[in-house]
């Protein structure tokens, strides 16, 4: 298994690292360089050019958080040291001596983390990682002349890890731009800085990897990859481009072992600069909200409902209190356009939503009928409890080969007690998958119910039968079913007819 990790590290060189797993064979994937033409790539004699313009602007973030330590030490805790018993013992009789009436008062501690981070204004913003300063108490900035000053939190974003910071300098401070991430190009030369190890400011040079790169952390993934050394430390501090642009902000490694193996990712500037002018105006982060659930479309999917090629969103649901459903977006509706941008594929749609304004007024296209519908909306907020875009299916499925496997029921009262299948779910429910057929390969499961199909409800067997036989005599090679798990999540399964 390699981690990818989030880095932090204190002043004694401990890591403090938060690994999310990655499989080798993804690893192997995204560790491909695609270089570009000789042409498109500028040569590394310009790196110090860039260094001498923008290095100043980087600062240290030294980061100290004060946490309470337990009195007691748990069966496997290793925070505790081996002294805490004798310490314990030592203040309660202190406390019995006298007089046994003054309560215990808590320990703390306080534990340290060094990262990095960069001044975007003169009178004293500065950018950062969230994990870097975590829930600190205290946060100092550090400038290359060695000058510190205190830092106060003005904001923070957990969901694309960003922080915003202030400090009151005496006199301007040096800044940086950010530049345009939409324009880089594999191949072409970006330079890192920061404070890898706590070493202080130090600069390294590399060329964009890979744009787009998702690498689980999150519904807004979007990190551009680069070959330029990032190692602990690095973490928020600025990949600039060639015209000392600030075009991604360091954020995690791929390695099995947290130093760098050349395969870094950075939260694209072009991503960060919305959130960032929010946090800096709001002190949090404001964003837009459809209120569907959407899924991926695959190519039966879109063969069935005659995309032409896998493309788009589809909305398996639509949320009763968002802005999807006055606005007349319905299940069934493939999105292939939001505010004037192609929708690729689902995951993109949330991106695209969470980083639009509040309450503006945007066109989606949808695909209904196999007609392409434009329908404005005018985008909610999004609240912690929601997602952007979409909730995705607990049992997300491809699409079916063939009808065979499945034994159908009406959905009577004494079923709906066996399986505990939400009361608002009507429809023919699942009894039995053969475990040797392509049902079970897709994960259809008793307790499952078969709401429609091809957008028309089923209440029995016989309708399923019925339904499927009319598509075969029309032509169809496949039919959309609509499934309900017990709970009442829907999702679209393509389902291939013989």
């Amino acid at each position: 298994m390699i981690h990818l990790f989030f880095q932090r590290q204190d002043r004694k060189g401990t890591a403090l690292l938060a690994p999310v797993g990655l499989s080798l064979a993804l690893a192997l994937a995204i560790a491909v360089n695609t270089p570009a033409p000789a042409s498109a790539a500028r040569g590394p004699g310009e790196i110090s050019d860039v260094a001498d313009q923008v290095v100043d602007a980087v600062v240290n973030i030294s980061a100290t958080t004060t946490e309470q330590v337990r009195s007691f030490k748990a069966p496997g805790d290793s925070q505790n040291t081996p002294f805490d018993d004798l310490f314990d013992d030592f203040f309660n009789r202190k406390r019995q001596g006298q007089g046994g009436d003054i309560p215990p008062q808590p320990r703390m501690r306080k534990s340290n983390s060094l990262g990095s981070g960069f001044v975007t204004d003169p009178s004293g913003v500065v950018v950062t990682n969230n994990h870097v300063v975590g829930e600190a108490t205290d946060i100092e900035v550090i400038f290359t002349d060695g000058s510190k000053l205190k830092a106060e939190v003005v904001g923070k974003d957990p969901k694309i890890d960003l922080a915003v910071l202030r400090v009151k300098p005496d006199k301007p401070l040096k800044a940086v731009k950010f530049g345009d991430s939409e324009k880089m190009r594999i191949g072409q030369w970006v330079m890192a800085v920061g404070n890898p190890f706590g070493l202080g400011g130090s600069v390294t040079a590399g060329i964009i990897s890979a744009r787009h790169r998702n690498i689980d952390s999150g519904s807004y993934d979007d990190y551009l990859q680069t070959d330029a050394a990032i190692n602990r430390g690095n973490s928020g501090g600025p990949l600039f481009n060639l015209e000392g642009e600030v075009i991604g902000i360091n954020t995690a490694i791929l390695s099995p072992t947290g130093g760098s193996i050349g395969i870094g990712f950075a939260i694209p500037s072009n991503l960060a600069r919305p959130a960032l002018d929010q946090l800096t105006q709001f002190g949090e982060v404001r964003r837009g909200w459809l209120g569907v659930q959407i899924q991926n479309v695959d190519e039966s999917i879109a063969e069935t409902l005659g995309l032409g090629k896998a493309r788009g969103a589809l909305v398996a649901g639509v949320d009763d209190r968002g802005p999807a459903k006055p606005a007349g977006i319905k299940k069934g509706d493939v999105i292939v356009k939001f505010n004037g941008d192609d929708v690729k594929e689902s995951r993109d749609l949330p991106r695209m939503v969470a980083a639009t304004a509040v309450g503006k007024l945007v066109e989606v296209v949808v695909i209904r009928d196999g007609k392409e519908t434009p329908i404005n909306v005018t985008l909610g907020r999004l609240q912690d409890d929601k997602v952007a875009a979409l909730t995705p299916p607990q049992n997300d499925t491809t699409a079916l080969k063939k009808a065979l496997g499945l034994d159908l029921s009406p959905l009577t009262d004494d079923l709906r007690r066996r399986y505990n299948i939400k009361d608002g779910v009507k429809g023919a429910v699942i009894t039995g998958v053969d475990p040797n057929s392509t049902a079970a390969d897709k994960r259809l499961q008793p307790g499952d119910v078969i709401v429609e199909i091809g957008q028309q409800p089923v209440s029995s067997p016989s309708d399923v039968a019925k339904l499927l036989d009319n598509l075969k005599k029309d032509g169809k090679k496949s039919a959309l079913l609509y499934v309900a798990n017990a709970q009442g999540d829907m999702r679209y399964v393509a389902l291939a007819m013989e």
